[in-house]
């Protein structure tokens, strides 16, 4: 295959990494907002929806694996392609983490209790404009940029702490919505991993651009450390 005939096929592959990154960056906002305003029916959409998600990114794999095997591509390329395969499976799980809020907001129905809508949309809005930005770092090689995003995921768990203490006052003062409030810390969980995996993508595009294996250091270190 010609140098140029490969290099589109490359890009082609990356735009799809990009068209996956978006759909579940707005699978993400959508279903926080409709936990917010306890939209059943949204929820649903949203819950149904993550097999589009899942299509696309074996789709993706798929491709990255006919490409590799029939061209047999190497060095960077080789790489590349590599790398592709982890940071779809990265932004899938992603999406999982959107069809787990859209399943909280139905067991949750109209139970009486006090959603932290202001913070878990924050949190929402930091998450996805990481992976937004990761994602852009990845395709375009910039690992100044890749190194620069994991730091923000210290604003993500402040927020997950706050969420987490406010909900356990809550609980405290009402024991009969244990139940409940507990599957909004879940919310707080998903959205807090979300920005973990953010880092690993980050991890992956230094590793493309410059060959050093870095690790950044998320909450999910400093828990494993606690443990």
């Amino acid at each position: 295959m010609p140098r140029d005939t490969l290099t589109r096929q490359i890009q082609h592959l990356l735009d799809e990494v990009l068209l996956l990154g978006s759909m579940v960056e707005q699978a993400m906002l959508s279903a926080v907002d409709t936990l917010c305003l306890r939209d059943e029916k949204a929820a649903v959409h949203i819950y149904d929806n993550d097999q589009q998600i899942n299509d696309k990114r074996f789709a993706i794999e798929n491709a990255v694996l006919i490409l590799i095997a029939t061209q047999q591509p190497l060095a960077h390329d080789l790489r590349l392609l590599a790398a592709i395969l982890e940071i779809i499976t990265e932004i899938e799980r992603m999406g999982d983490y959107a069809k787990g809020i859209a399943k909280i907001t139905l067991r949750l129905k109209d139970a009486d209790i006090n959603i932290p809508a202001r913070d878990l949309k924050r949190m929402a809005n930091l998450a996805v404009g990481m992976l937004h930005r990761s994602l852009s770092a990845f395709v375009n090689e910039d690992s100044n940029q890749a190194s620069a995003i994991p730091a923000e995921d210290e604003a993500v768990d402040t927020l997950y702490d706050q969420i987490y203490h406010n909900l356990v006052e809550s609980m405290i003062a009402n024991p009969a919505t244990i139940d409940q409030y507990n599957l909004l810390m879940w919310v707080a969980h998903n959205l807090e991993r979300m920005a973990d995996r953010v880092t690993n993508i980050c991890e992956r595009t230094v590793f493309i651009t410059t060959g050093d294996l870095l690790e950044f250091e998320t909450s999910d270190d400093e828990e494993s450390d606690a443990e």
